[in-house]
């Protein structure tokens, strides 16, 4: 077994921006620290920078995602963003997807544990929920994968005018020029790059968006999505 690193206290701005939940945020590093070094979801080395490096800077992209919409976070690993977005945002109906079984069994006891009502976790990869799972509002990841490939996997699933918000490091503004074609074709009408966590975090996250049109994802998915939907009606008649 792999011996955790201690973790630190929470800094004075997780207490500003996690508020009444705090103490689930820090239950949750805990828990970081603990099981998810444990079960192999983190690093021991990501310990010591838990809340600066990990909790803190996906909590403020709370400040780009619209009210009460539906967020799908792909890709979930360890629920980030997708948890500390769900404490700090309660108005949000959030889906963890994430493959990997031993990854959805930490990110259903974290929900259970903190109570998080307003979250729902699926295994599965992007392409196979594609059809099974209601469009939503808003996809999130956190440096799974290259733009274009990680547009290819969460665009589809947005519905018509819903964005993307990908949590990206120093590369975004490369990434974006990279993948302009690619975004074109999967429906984006506009991307852009932004920074959030002004006074909670230092550097500042930096956000992809990518906003889409009527058609998500452009024609092949739109024919993949039908397809899957009818595919379900039709399980459901039986």
């Amino acid at each position: 077994m792999t011996e955790a690193a201690e973790l630190p206290p929470a800094p004075e701005e997780a207490r500003t921006v996690f508020g009444d939940r705090f103490p689930d945020a820090v239950r949750y590093a805990e828990l970081l620290a603990d099981a998810g070094v444990q079960r192999g979801l983190i690093g021991p080395r990501e310990v010591p920078r838990l809340w600066e490096r990990h909790l803190l800077n996906c909590a403020v992209l709370s400040e780009v995602v619209p009210e009460n919409v539906t967020v799908c976070d792909v890709g979930s690993g360890a629920g980030l963003p997708g948890i500390p977005l769900a404490l700090v945002r309660p108005d949000l109906k959030i889906t963890l997807l994430e493959p990997l079984l031993r990854r959805t069994n930490f990110l259903t006891e974290v929900v259970e544990l903190l109570g998080l009502d307003h979250v729902t976790v699926v295994r599965g990869r992007a392409e196979e929920v594609l059809g099974k799972l209601p469009p939503v509002h808003v996809v999130t990841a956190r440096a799974v994968a290259p733009l274009d490939r990680l547009a290819a996997w969460g665009v589809p699933l947005l519905r018509p005018y819903g964005e993307m918000l990908l949590l990206k490091g120093d590369t975004a503004e490369e990434e974006v020029k990279a993948a302009g074609a690619s975004l074109s074709k999967l429906g984006a009408v506009d991307t852009s790059v932004l920074h959030v966590g002004e006074g909670v975090v230092d550097p500042l996250s930096t956000v992809v968006r990518v906003e889409v049109g009527e058609s998500p994802g452009g024609v092949r998915f739109a024919a993949k999505r039908a397809k899957a939907a009818r595919a379900g009606r039709a399980r459901r008649r039986r």
